[in-house]
């Protein structure tokens, strides 16, 4: 699987932006789909994940109620929309996918085998 991640930008805080993650390759109906971001000097960390068929998303803590996440499936594509963006978003964000990964592994990141290229997100205070 191959994943272009777009949509990043620079806004305000209390802004938004609409992130993408274009999947091309093999059929991804068994395969979770995730967003990481990475702050510098900081680790990745996980952000969000969707089941590309059947329900179930996921958020860390401190984005519940800002961002969603959510999927085409005629455009391959997964979207992740930021609402009331603050300034400790400031990261690059990376798409990741991988099939069978099961609920309690979806926040990890060395259970992701395939990931984007990265995209630069700033929120200015």
């Amino acid at each position: 699987v191959q994943l272009q991640a777009s949509g990043g930008g620079l806004v305000q805080a209390g802004g938004s932006l609409r992130l993408s993650c274009a999947a091309s390759g093999r059929t991804l109906n068994n395969y979770a789909i995730s967003w990481f971001r990475q702050a510098p000097g900081k680790e990745r960390e996980f952000v969000a994940a969707i089941r590309w068929s059947g329900g179930g998303s996921w958020y860390v803590d401190s984005v519940k109620g800002r961002f969603t996440i959510s999927r085409d499936y005629a455009k391959k594509t997964v979207y992740l929309q930021m609402n009331s963006l603050k300034p400790e978003d400031t990261a690059v964000y990376y798409c990741a996918a991988q099939s069978g990964v099961i609920v309690s592994q979806v926040s990890r990141r060395d259970v992701y085998g395939n990931w984007g290229q990265g995209t630069q997100v700033t929120v200015s205070s």
